[in-house]
């Protein structure tokens, strides 16, 4: 619908219709992330953490990904917006019946795969950040469009080629002759039998009361009135808040600092690629210092925390070139919030109702780019606005 107005094909359609059209594409995404990440986690939840962020940080890369192909297909026409309806859709058809739960099985390769595939996301991420730079300084032809295009999509398809190898692989371990274990008879005790009265009561009192293990699957009730919740929920609002509300301005900010237009968009650029390596390294490092040095991963959340407030407080006290670290601060605590947000929910409330309790959470990232974004920084902007207005003996047009 957004390709048939901007193409002319529609008459203009009211506000009120253009926000149900964008909040329904927007949506759309939010379907498959969740039900990728939710599946890939409950098949690995091993290495959970990893899982969650190498899928964030493709996520993060989706957009630079798709500019690629997007310019090599329609030769920058900007009426062409419907390659963002029509290849989304078709990947999500193409591959929907490879989401689902598997079996795990261990190979001597297992943990070697997720490394596999966190070079290829490198060497990627590396790549669309070259090709970034250079459309600054060259003008590409067609032809140059086509084969960046053919090259980003060779490293996209690449861990496709890691996954068959890998299902080869556990074929061939299933072929292998494997001795029947001996058989052992368990004697379980017969249950005592429970009214079902009493069973309804102590259920719906269990659901008010009862207080699982951290780590133990809760119900969504459960969850919400933990206090862990409502301590993650809040750094998260204020965490991810914050940090949308710097990446958003940060054009504004460079504007106001006297950077010329190419260094605003470099910082931009900044942003989104440390922006992808802080997600990579909040799965993987994350990871590794839990099973290592028994770290616990809120720890390590806090300390991205406050990695953020150091960008802060470089934006706040600027010095000359100060900007570019902030963007590289910014951009990759910001990205590593995410992930380390979600495996956290998975290893407090367990993974029965994760694709729920994770999306709560994220709810607080709406809420806190709200209030620190519209709320906060867009009623201090519009006062300065006005104050300059005013010196100018302008009035604000309505």
């Amino acid at each position: 619908m957004i390709w048939l107005v901007v193409a002319g094909k529609i008459t203009k359609p009211k506000i009120w219709q253009m926000c149900i059209y964008i909040c329904i594409g927007a949506n759309s995404q939010n379907s498959a992330n969740t039900g990728a990440l939710v599946t890939s986690v409950k098949n690995f939840p091993e290495s959970r953490g990893s899982m969650i962020g190498l899928l964030k940080g493709y996520t993060g890369l989706s957009g630079a990904i798709m500019i690629q192909i997007y310019l090599a297909v329609y030769e920058n026409d900007s009426k062409s917006l419907i390659l963002i309806a029509w290849l989304p859709a078709a990947i999500s058809i193409l591959f929907v019946y490879t989401i689902r739960d598997v079996k795990p099985i261990n190979t001597p390769m297992s943990l070697n795969v997720f490394y596999h595939f966190l070079t290829i996301s490198i060497v990627l991420a590396v790549f669309l950040m070259a090709l970034n730079l250079l459309e600054k300084i060259i003008a590409f032809s067609e032809g140059g469009y086509i084969a960046s295009a053919t090259l980003v999509s060779f490293l996209v398809v690449l861990p496709l080629v890691i996954s068959i190898r890998e299902e080869l692989l556990i074929w061939n371990v299933k072929k292998q002759a494997i001795d029947p274990p001996t058989g052992i008879t368990v004697e379980r005790p017969k249950p005592k039998a429970v009214s079902p009265k009493q069973g309804d009561e102590k259920s719906s009192l269990d659901a008010i009361f009862y207080r699982p293990e951290r780590g133990d699957d809760h119900t969504v009730l459960q969850a919400l009135t933990s206090i862990d919740m409502w301590v993650l929920f809040h750094a998260t609002f204020c965490g991810l808040g914050s940090s949308l509300t710097a990446v958003d301005n940060l054009g504004r900010i460079g504007e106001s600092l006297g950077y010329p237009n190419k260094t605003v968009t470099s910082f931009v650029s900044l942003v989104s690629i440390w922006n992808f390596f802080g997600r990579v390294f909040a799965g993987f490092v994350s990871e590794i210092m839990v099973i290592k040095y028994r770290l616990p991963r809120p720890l390590m959340m806090t300390m991205v925390l406050l990695l953020a407030c150091v960008g802060y407080l470089l934006v706040a006290f600027p010095f000359p070139g100060s900007l570019y670290i902030a963007s590289i601060v910014t951009g990759f605590s910001f990205g590593a919030q995410l992930p380390m947000n979600l495996t956290i929910v998975s290893e407090l409330f367990g993974l029965k109702y994760y694709s729920v309790l994770f999306n709560l959470v994220q709810l607080a990232n709406l809420l806190g780019s709200f209030v620190f974004n519209v709320k906060t920084t867009g009623t201090l902007y519009d006062k300065a606005a006005m104050k300059d207005l005013t010196k100018k003996g302008l009035r604000r047009s309505q």
